[in-house]
């Protein structure tokens, strides 16, 4: 470790990137050496781009002629993939590097242009007369691309013309604007000052030590943590409000432009989910919203509150003074968790652990906030953490992150590129999946009181967060959307009342909530790819119900959730889910889950009385 990130340590300072030791980054050699091998090969693959357009016109031509076209485009596609991943990646660790800043904004600037060269292959293939194209699709030449071809006829009705098609591609690096502009403020922009942790120390605050001191069991600093915090986007509120409304605006105009109903609709229709699912999961949740005012107060009298405020509902109810998961040990317990799903995925986690470098451990200045995992065709399937060994819910986390990079494991040695890539819907099973494996764990080698209540806990929060909260931020993007839709203005006081007012449901009279907290609806990034919390609670339900039955089932139950992940895109996902065991179709997972979270709050009122 370096004697710069030792005394930043000390000083309890975010060290700068290259302050961070090698070892605790991710290792992206297996999508390019280095940014000079990444320059070359972009200049390659932006020379190759023009080469697409020697089809134009063609496609009808013949079936040996339109798969000449799909490979050249799914080849282009994979090479783009790879180079736009190494982009992001070393981005997103210092989103502050004007190289790296560089380089990803002349990939977007290209796969924009690549969008626009490509994007008379969907209507041209559409223009083919039926009977033509029925007939394409038996040689041997198309077989590769059928699924992909059948998958594109049903999206006749929402394809427009050459022209049009042309007029949308063009503005794919546009439509990056809200999101990116989101970013650079909220991760490389935003100064949060110092503030005095659980221990008396001065440190800086950010994203990730804003969750960490919000975990801990000084109800001062906590609710300091908390103002601090919001006052520096209540300084921003204009600002973002204006970024967010663009990006709404943006989702609205696509989906008319595709033909349908609503933003919505279009978002759904990409995945095969029907809108039922969608609004099935609100009306679920919002029956059930008295058994979650129920738990606030549980959690109100046993932390011993006279009122309970947002800044109270992360810390645990039950907190154990030595609270401490290193790196290390949080690896192993994520590895002795999955071991149910067999020796091959516990192998393959754990050179990516340990060998193959997947993750990059720790926060520093400019890194992109929370955690995710991103995969690709080509590359490793990547963790990024801003890992706090004092905080349990990281090693939860990295569960969860290490569930998507398997689940892209599992896809890519099973599926060609074309169907690799699995949607958004699936991706958050898999991930909640392993938090459901890593609780069971837990549970199962402790018999003391308090430790388990302090896992019940926990879980009853994860349920909360994820059902319940994600529930909320959905109810809040169709209340946005349906406001654009109706012609209605985006302000910021549109936002802040249309939250407030669900806040307002979703934690009922006796919750006390603080001013600041309707501005939490400008802090949220993933509402910069709309309708995608949604998939959090869904997907929650269905670990649930998948998670059960691996546990209490043999070998079949067992190969039925890994043919699940080994499907990657090759299947919508509901069709990929019902044949894992589950069927999102219908309510019944919800509500399933749900009952799990009312049986856990009885349990850690009951249990609770035994200390």
């Amino acid at each position: 470790m370096s004697d710069i990130m030792k005394s930043n340590i000390m000083r309890n300072k975010v060290p700068t990137r290259s302050d961070v030791p090698e070892e605790f980054t991710w290792d992206l050699s297996s999508l390019f050496k280095n940014g000079e091998e990444w320059d070359s090969s972009f200049r390659e693959w932006e020379k190759n781009l023009e080469t697409i357009a020697s089809f134009q016109g063609r496609l009808h031509e013949s079936a040996d002629m339109l798969a000449q076209c799909l490979h050249e485009m799914f080849q282009l596609s994979e090479n783009g993939e790879a180079l736009g991943t190494y982009a992001h990646l070393v981005l997103a660790g210092d989103g502050g590097d004007p190289v790296a800043a560089e380089r990803f904004g002349r990939f977007m600037s290209a796969a924009g242009k690549e969008a626009e060269l490509t994007s008379f292959i969907a209507p041209e293939i559409l223009a083919i007369d039926d009977k033509t194209l029925q007939n394409f699709l038996q040689a041997e030449a198309l077989a590769p691309y059928k699924l992909w071809l059948q998958l594109l006829l049903e999206e006749k009705p929402h394809t427009l013309g050459a022209k049009e098609e042309k007029l949308l591609a063009m503005q794919t690096e546009l439509l990056q604007t809200p999101s990116n502009v989101f970013d650079q403020l909220t991760d490389v922009d935003m100064k949060f000052g110092t503030i005095q942790d659980h221990s008396g120390e001065t440190i800086e605050l950010s994203h990730a030590t804003y969750s960490s001191l919000l975990h801990g069991p000084n109800r001062d600093v906590r609710r300091q943590a908390f103002k601090q915090y919001y006052q520096v986007f209540d300084a921003h509120k204009n600002m973002i409000a204006a970024t967010y409304a663009g990006s709404v605006q943006q989702d609205v105009f696509f989906g008319k432009a595709r033909g349908f109903a609503s933003a919505r609709e279009r978002a759904l229709f990409v995945e095969r989910v029907p809108i039922e699912v969608y609004d099935r999961l609100v009306d679920a949740v919002r029956q059930r919203l008295p058994v979650l005012y129920r738990y606030y107060e549980i959690r109100r009298k046993l932390m011993n509150l006279d009122d309970i405020h947002m800044y109270d509902t992360y810390a645990p109810i039950f907190p154990d003074a030595d609270v401490n998961y290193p790196w290390d040990t949080a690896v192993e317990m994520v590895l002795d968790a999955v071991a149910p799903l067999g020796n091959e995925y516990v192998a393959a986690l754990k050179s990516g652990f340990k060998e193959e470098r997947w993750c990059d451990r720790y926060e520093n200045q400019g890194k992109s906030s929370g955690a995710f995992s991103c995969g690709s065709f080509r590359g490793k399937p990547y963790i990024l953490m801003n890992f706090k060994s004092d905080v349990l819910d990281h090693v939860f986390t990295l569960a969860h992150e290490a569930g998507h990079s398997m689940h892209t494991w599992y896809s890519v040695r099973n599926q060609t590129f074309p169907y690799y890539n699995y949607t958004l819907f699936a991706a958050e099973v898999a991930s909640t999946f392993n938090e459901q494996l890593l609780h069971h764990a837990l549970m199962s080698q402790t018999t003391d009181v308090r430790s388990r209540l302090q896992l019940i806990n926990r879980q009853v929060d994860a349920i909360r967060a994820t059902i319940f909260r994600q529930t909320m931020f959905a109810e809040f993007e169709r209340e946005t959307h349906a406001a654009a839709e109706r012609g209605e203005a985006l302000t910021l006081q549109f936002f802040r009342s249309t939250y407030q007012t669900l806040l307002e449901a979703y934690f009922g009279e006796r919750f006390t909530l603080d001013d600041e907290l309707s501005l939490e609806c400008l802090r949220i990034p993933h509402f910069y790819h709309a309708f995608y919390v949604y998939k959090y609670a869904t997907g929650l339900s269905a670990a649930i119900a998948l998670s059960r039955r691996v546990l209490e089932g043999g070998a079949q139950e067992l190969d039925d959730y890994l043919g699940f992940l080994k499907a990657g895109g090759s299947l919508p996902p509901i069709e990929a889910l019902a044949r894992a065991g589950v069927d999102m179709r219908t309510p019944q997972p919800v509500l399933d889950a749900l009952e799990v979270f009312e049986s856990l709050v009885a349990d850690l009122e009951d249990l609770s009385q035994k200390l």
